[in-house]
């Protein structure tokens, strides 16, 4: 007959690194300083960072709580929208929300402004999936690229 293992104790016991108490050895966040964790979660692409802020409560409380995080890849999506970035930062938004606000607009602007788009011959071409609700200072500035093409 078959009979189920037993727990594995090291799964279930309680370990205890650098002063710090914690249930599993898998929570690395618990386990190393704050600024150590910072750094690996600095090295997370914007998705990888949403997804890992939704891994467990120890991680979103460090990567939420870290507003140089998401200042970096705030900065990098400013250099398509500035505009955006710098009146949401001037409107006292966070680093996140800013960011979290402006993502998307600018992988679809940058497509745009890049020609991704210019041979399409109309509205029905255009693929769904790929675009994002823009403002019309957004559109201008797009409209002014497609003409100087």
């Amino acid at each position: 007959t078959w009979e189920p293992l037993p727990p594995l104790p090291a799964l279930q016991a309680k370990h205890t690194l650098m002063g710090r108490t914690v249930d599993s050895p898998a929570d690395f966040v618990a386990l190393l300083p704050p600024e150590v964790s910072s750094r690996i979660f600095s090295d997370l692409d914007v998705e990888s960072l949403c997804h890992a802020s939704m891994t467990c409560k120890g991680w979103h409380r460090v990567i939420e709580g870290n507003d140089r995080l998401w200042r970096h890849h705030c900065l990098s999506v400013r250099a398509v929208c500035q505009r955006e970035i710098d009146c949401d930062r001037g409107n006292g938004y966070s680093w996140k929300i800013t960011l979290l606000r402006n993502y998307w607009k600018s992988k679809v602007k940058q497509e745009w402004l890049s020609g991704k788009y210019s041979t399409i011959p109309s509205q029905n071409s255009l693929p769904e999936k790929s675009m994002y609700p823009m403002d019309v200072d957004t559109w201008g500035e797009i409209l002014e690229a497609e003409l100087e093409r």
